[in-house]
Formats: C-alpha cells, sequence, structure tokens
C-alpha cells in the first residue's frame, strides 16, 4: 500500500470523509499554490468542516418536514405592509431562540403567515438550531394517537428535542376535548424550554370560543403569549391575488 493509500485509510478511520474523496486533488492544489503545511492543513480542515455544517444543515432540512421551498428572500413586503422587513430581520440573530421566546403570526388566510414561519425555519437551520413543522391539524392527530397508545409524554418529549416548534393553521378546524388537554400538555411541557411559532386567524380573544372552554383558553394562551413577540397581519390573500392575475 503506497503512502497516498495509507493517509486516505487514515482519513477515512478518522472520518474525515470528505478530506479521503478528495485527497490527490488537494494535494496538487497544495504545490499549485506552494502552501506551507499548515496553510495546506488549515485549508484541507476548513474545507471538511464546511462540507459537515452543509450535511447537516441538509439532513436538518429533512427533519424540519417543511412542507414547501419558502425563502425569506422571497416575502413580498410590498403586497404585506402590515409587517416590515425590518421587523423580520431583527429576529435572525435567534435571540428569540436562546431566550426561548416565541413568534405568534396572527391573521387571515392568505396573508404570509406560513411564508413568513418557514423562512424563519430555514434560517434557524441555517444557523445551527433544530426545527420542527407541523399543521395544527397534523400535530393533534399525532398527539391524540400516542395518547391512546399510551406513548403522549414520549412523544412531547421527542417534539421538545427541536429548538424550535412551528404549529402552522391553529384555529381553522375545531377540536375536541381530549386534543385540547393534549395541547396543552404539549405547550405547558414546552414552555419556558423550547420556543414556538404559531401561525393562526384567531385573535387571542376568540380563543375561548375556538376551545369551546376558557378553563383551556386560557392557560394556553397564557403560556404562548408569555416571552412572545406578537405579529398583526392583515390585507388580501396573496394567493387569491395570484391566482386572479393568473
Amino acid at each position: 500500500m503506497g503512502q497516498l493509500d495509507q493517509t486516505h485509510s487514515l482519513c477515512q478511520s478518522l472520518r474525515l470523509s470528505w478530506i479521503a474523496q478528495r485527497l490527490p486533488q488537494l494535494l496538487r492544489e497544495a504545490d499549485e499554490n506552494e502552501w506551507t503545511h499548515l496553510q495546506w492543513l488549515e485549508q484541507v480542515l476548513n474545507l471538511e468542516v464546511t462540507e459537515r455544517d452543509q450535511q447537516r444543515i441538509r439532513r436538518h432540512m429533512v427533519q424540519a418536514h417543511f412542507p414547501m421551498e419558502k425563502r425569506l428572500d422571497d416575502f413580498d413586503y410590498r403586497h404585506q405592509t402590515t409587517i416590515q422587513k425590518k421587523q423580520i430581520s431583527s429576529l435572525l440573530d435567534f435571540n428569540f431562540l436562546d431566550q426561548r421566546q416565541n413568534l405568534i403570526f396572527i391573521g387571515p388566510p392568505g396573508v404570509g403567515k406560513t411564508h413568513l414561519a418557514i423562512g424563519i425555519g430555514h434560517r434557524a437551520i441555517e444557523a445551527g438550531y433544530r426545527v420542527q413543522f407541523k399543521t395544527a391539524m397534523a400535530l393533534v392527530e399525532e398527539l391524540e394517537l400516542a395518547e391512546k397508545r399510551g406513548e403522549l409524554k414520549r412523544r412531547i418529549s421527542l417534539l421538545a428535542k427541536n429548538d424550535l416548534l412551528i404549529i402552522d393553521e391553529l384555529g381553522y378546524l375545531p377540536m375536541s376535548r381530549q386534543s385540547r388537554y393534549n395541547l396543552f400538555q404539549l405547550i405547558n411541557s414546552l414552555y419556558e424550554y423550547r420556543s414556538i411559532i404559531l401561525t393562526t386567524n384567531k385573535d387571542f380573544t376568540d380563543w375561548g370560543e375556538f376551545f369551546h372552554n376558557d378553563n383551556v383558553a386560557v392557560p394556553i394562551v397564557d403560556r404562548i403569549i408569555h416571552h412572545s413577540h406578537i405579529f398583526m397581519l392583515g390585507g388580501e390573500s396573496y394567493r387569491l391575488k395570484q391566482k386572479i392575475k393568473s
């Protein structure tokens, strides 16, 4: 076995897979650029770190289960004038995640709430955080199934492993008594421990009617809005506007 093959095997043993795959190319670049040993070592290690970061981002994007590709750069602030770009940009240092704060987007359908939630989720993953996206309907069904199997605590613990849980479209469909209880258990477990982005068409003053019980609505609202940033979005449906144009 030659020296190159031995070095390749050592890289694989150390799980330096990107360096192992490109070792001959990296050696040629070292000769062409007349790098010192330390310059070459710094170069290849930086490239390995970069590749691992990209692999982590790709893996966490898949695990987040975003339903669609929505980027903040594509958000149309000219159409949605009830929120400013600087308001969203100020969130992208992710201090709200470090402080276990929540983001709440309230408004009618089609005004960009989900777009903003997914876009912020994308940026959070790129910044190193773990994110999970759930529609409210899917989340309620998931918790209900877990409760029936006696696995509710385990399911909540798995959701709490994420730094950020996005709950989309809460308030569009009615919930059973057990579903409301399960949701309260989740919110209570995440309270001051993990962050939530919530999109809803219901103003908090309407939550008592939505939950059919103020005794359930009040503690849920209390835990969600405490340490939260609330954004009220208005205007016409962007999706309807695009459909009319087409």
